[in-house]
């Protein structure tokens, strides 16, 4: 039998590196990446499609390779990745409402992977030492990204209402780090000098990038039902982090940490939505027995190990830059 998986969101790094990586599975047969636009640089072994997931097309481009298996990376975790707030929401929520419309009706569909975030839980004073996966957020994210996965994951949880003949696995990861992806976190922590909220020394976790793309293949190897925390072992405080990285910070009142963070990177770091202060200044706990009993994976890094990966990289860009 022919195994063909749809990946999502490839013209991005890791989107592109997940279908490099099933591509490389002798266990698949065919790989199709989609996205809005081609990849920077072509991805052997993958027939690449242009076409957006907001538009009704996807379905006739599964339903002719017969897909059985989709791979959900193009959620867009900040506006400026998607031109716009609006932008990005079209694509997180109503792209994901016409994916499962597409995966509703095409009967070759078996399995449905999902990346979500962890984010999807929110954060506040009161939060449980570590979410597990059946906790209800005790502080509802309310804006950006967290909000639009919140969404996402409830669409997601109908579809298999409606199609149980496929197993949808969700996977909630911990904010990713390591030493080739570029996200508003790793930026917030390039800042020369980095702003952090008085008073507050928030407990964080990490999944390195290499994790992040093993657990997503290995549901698409071995699919199990239900939503799983993702995260490296053990927690870093922020001034733990910090002092890792060799970064000064300055302590400042919550409302000028946003304010000063952004005239320190010009360039547009999107780092300080409303859910991204929150977590800066509560941080987050994640249980990951379901992670390592039920799916069955085992992150190669600790969350230290993903960090120390990241500052490691950093300090050679800095060297080579400075040279």
């Amino acid at each position: 039998m022919t195994r063909t998986v749809l990946v999502t969101g490839v013209s991005r790094y890791l989107g592109g590196q997940m279908a490099t990586r099933l591509a490389a599975d002798p266990g698949i047969d065919v790989v199709i990446g989609v996205d809005v636009v081609a990849p920077p640089e072509p991805i052997e072994g993958i027939t690449f499609v242009r076409a957006d997931i907001r538009n009704p097309i996807i379905a006739k481009v599964m339903g002719e390779a017969s897909v059985d298996t989709v791979v959900h990376m193009g959620v867009i975790a900040t506006p400026k990745q998607a031109g716009g707030r609006s932008t990005m929401k079209e694509i997180n929520v109503i792209g994901t409402m016409q994916l499962l419309a597409a995966c509703q009706r095409t009967p070759s569909v078996r399995t449905l992977v999902v990346k979500s975030t962890a984010s999807v839980y929110g954060c506040g004073p009161k939060d449980p030492g570590k979410f597990t996966e059946d906790m209800e957020p005790w502080h509802a994210p309310s804006s950006g990204w967290a909000k639009d996965s919140v969404e996402v994951e409830a669409y997601v949880r109908g579809f298999g209402r409606r199609r149980p003949d496929v197993t949808v696995t969700t996977l909630r990861f911990a904010n990713v780090i390591g030493p080739r992806v570029q996200t508003s976190l790793s930026a917030y922590f390039r800042l020369p000098v980095v702003p952090t909220v008085l008073g507050f020394d928030p407990r964080l976790t990490f999944v390195h990038e290499d994790d992040l793309l093993g657990a997503v293949h290995l549901a698409v190897r071995n699919p199990r039902q239900g939503a799983f925390n993702v995260a490296g072992d053990g927690v870093v405080t922020l001034s733990q982090a910090l002092r890792r990285a060799g970064k000064p910070w300055l302590a400042l009142p919550a409302g000028m940490v946003g304010f000063v963070g952004r005239a320190m990177a010009p360039g547009g770091l999107a780092y300080f939505s409303p859910e991204a202060m929150r977590y800066l200044t509560y941080g987050r706990g994640l249980d990951t027995r379901a992670m390592r009993q039920s799916l069955g994976f085992e992150p190669r890094f600790t969350t230290a190990e993903a960090f120390d990966a990241f500052v490691g990289a950093s300090r050679h860009e800095q060297e080579a830059i400075d040279a």
